[in-house]
């Protein structure tokens, strides 16, 4: 099968593109390059260098043929989301729909969304469940649930057949620790640099966090399968930012305490996913623990150091 990956120059869309073709599949990225690095994208990958909101998609999809796409391309920082809201919609969602309605017009079969739980469903329950009303806080929130919404359009009008995964916070490996950075990558980098780390609020926020490997397995399970609708991808296992901070500071063998601001706007206090869904529909469960997940991470930035200072 030939898969489209867009955002397979970032973190999780090149471990998701490595993955595709150890199973089989030809393979071609989309990416702007943006947040993302052309070093990212495995060597046997087609890497199209282009925006998702841009005409010339329709060019990649005429060149590359794909029988299916597994969308990553983003504006990931909630951040930003709060403060530039129309941009962030015009790159989540019109960049989304432009990708939707090029499958339409060619036939694409299957469309792997990722998606956020962490933003979606807001904190009237924990854990929360894919039969939750969703509450977003957030613009990207927002914007992620629109896309779902619009996925579902598509599917009753068009047969477009869809599976969105809402994602906890996923860490590990080729996160970038700047910009749109996950706070696993950006603790790390500040670490490992004695550079001062900083905690927004208490630190008491909890987050469910989920290694890399294990989000690429439900991304190889849901491209496979033909089930449609969205489902938690996460741990079940709620952590907060302080204990966080403790386990790699101490796997970086820091003693020193973090810094403390203010709590970002849009934020949530507390999140965490109650994946039975994705385990019952097509027998997904995380595989990594948090504590293993944090040391191989770690690793990878300890060397990734090592070598910017030879």
């Amino acid at each position: 099968m030939k898969i489209l990956v867009t955002g397979g120059a970032g973190f999780m869309g090149s471990h998701v593109a490595e993955r595709l073709l150890r199973d089989g599949h030809r393979v071609a990225v989309v990416d702007n390059l943006s947040t993302g690095f052309a070093e990212n994208v495995p060597p046997d990958a087609t890497l199209c260098r282009a925006d998702i909101r841009d005409e010339y998609m329709t060019e990649v999809f005429e060149r590359e043929r794909p029988d299916a796409v597994c969308h990553h391309a983003a504006q990931l920082d909630v951040r930003v989301s709060m403060i530039d809201p129309l941009f962030d919609a015009d790159v989540n969602i019109r960049g989304s729909l432009r990708l939707m309605d090029l499958c339409v017009r060619h036939g694409v079969r299957k469309f792997v969304f990722a998606s956020t739980g962490g933003a979606i469903y807001g904190e009237d329950r924990i854990p929360a469940s894919e039969k939750d009303m969703p509450r977003p806080v957030s613009g990207y929130g927002v914007a992620k649930l629109s896309v779902e919404q619009y996925l579902h359009c598509f599917h009753v009008n068009y047969g477009l057949v869809y599976t969105a995964l809402r994602y906890a916070n996923v860490y590990g490996p080729r996160q970038n620790a700047h910009g749109e950075a996950g706070v696993v990558a950006i603790f790390c980098d500040r670490l490992l640099t004695g550079t001062p780390a900083t905690l927004y609020g208490d630190g008491g926020q909890t987050r469910d966090f989920v290694y890399v490997s294990d989000v690429v397995e439900a991304n190889a399970l849901a491209m496979n399968s033909d089930v449609v609708g969205s489902f938690n991808i996460g741990t079940g296992r709620e952590t907060d930012i302080n204990r966080l901070y403790g386990i790699l500071a101490e796997l970086a063998g820091v003693v020193d305490p973090p810094c403390y601001g203010p709590a970002k706007p849009g934020e949530q206090r507390r999140s965490v996913l109650d994946c039975t869904l994705a385990r019952e529909t097509f027998g997904w469960s995380p595989q990594v623990s948090l504590d293993a997940g944090l040391e191989k991470t770690m690793t990878f930035f300890r060397d990734r150091e090592k070598e910017t200072r030879k």
